[in-house]
């Protein structure tokens, strides 16, 4: 089974600097990253820029409009207002069956801010202990 993982970081750089660590735990075969995806705020920026990491996924990953909807949602949609209310409901449905409520959504959109930033991870396979060190 699949975990979506959200890393968040206190600087706009911290996911980035991740990715070393996290390049080392998959060669170690600690962890299998199934896809991947770094969002971060730059200070002074107005919303926050978007990559899916596509050098570190596996075969099978989810793909680009899988993150562009779920950023569009966590991050984008809040700016259109009332006016796209029964699409972000139809959007937010679709995203449930991989255990993405309006509780995970609303959690990302605090805690991910102007001067943050955030690593999402779909993993299998990890070594917990290993890992968490």
């Amino acid at each position: 089974m699949a975990n979506l993982i959200v890393l968040e970081f206190p600087t706009a750089e911290g996911a980035e600097t991740m990715l070393s660590t996290l390049e080392n735990l998959q060669k170690q075969q600690l962890i299998q990253v199934q896809d991947a995806a770094i969002v971060t705020w730059p200070v002074g920026a107005k919303k926050p820029k978007t990559r899916q990491l596509s050098n570190m996924t596996a075969a099978g990953a989810l793909g680009g409009a899988f993150w562009g909807m779920l950023f569009g949602l966590l991050f984008f949609i809040p700016f259109f207002g009332l006016a796209v209310g029964a699409a972000i409901g139809a959007i937010a449905g679709h995203y449930a069956k991989y255990g993405i409520d309006e509780n995970f959504i609303n959690q990302v959109r605090e805690k991910v801010t102007e001067g943050t930033s955030a690593l999402f991870l779909l993993t299998s396979g990890a070594v917990v202990d290993r890992v968490a060190e």
